[in-house]
């Protein structure tokens, strides 16, 4: 998994406070995502639709800075985008009770221990495959033999 650094820029402020705005380009590069996903997220209403400058350009702060990290962290732990919807919607209750967020990080749990599960399986049996070659040419393959079903 690879770590998501933070990085604030204060050289575009909004003039509302402490507030940091942010282009596309640099909420990019403070998110390591590309503008065509953090677009594609828009458009999805995962990101409310960016302020525009004057002349067009997006600009984002703070808070959809924070939004989209929330995202990238989700997807790196293997919630799909419907589940990321529902996280965001959970995570946007403030006051709300917790429990229905664990549960959905518990279900998230459960199906990564069962893809390992699966995975170790298929594990085994490559390496059953694996143990059974014993050279030669792929005539008398083993391999293809068990590959096929008929070994």
């Amino acid at each position: 998994m690879r770590a998501i650094v933070t990085i604030r820029s204060s050289n575009m402020t909004t003039g509302q406070g402490n507030s940091t705005s942010y282009t596309i380009g640099l909420l990019s590069k403070a998110t390591d995502t590309k503008a065509v996903t953090i677009r594609y997220y828009e458009g999805l209403s995962l990101l409310r639709p960016a302020a525009r400058t004057a002349a067009g350009h997006r600009l984002y702060t703070d808070k959809e800075l924070d939004r989209l990290l929330f995202i990238r962290r989700s997807r790196a732990l293997g919630f799909s985008l419907d589940d990321i919807r529902g996280l965001l919607g959970l995570a946007d209750r403030r006051e709300a009770s917790c429990a229905a967020l664990d549960a959905k990080v518990e279900e998230q749990l459960e199906q990564v221990r069962m893809r390992l599960r699966d995975l170790r399986a298929m594990e085994r049996e490559l390496e059953r495959l694996s143990a059974c070659c014993e050279g030669g040419v792929i005539n008398d393959c083993r391999i293809v033999e068990s590959l096929s079903g008929r070994g």
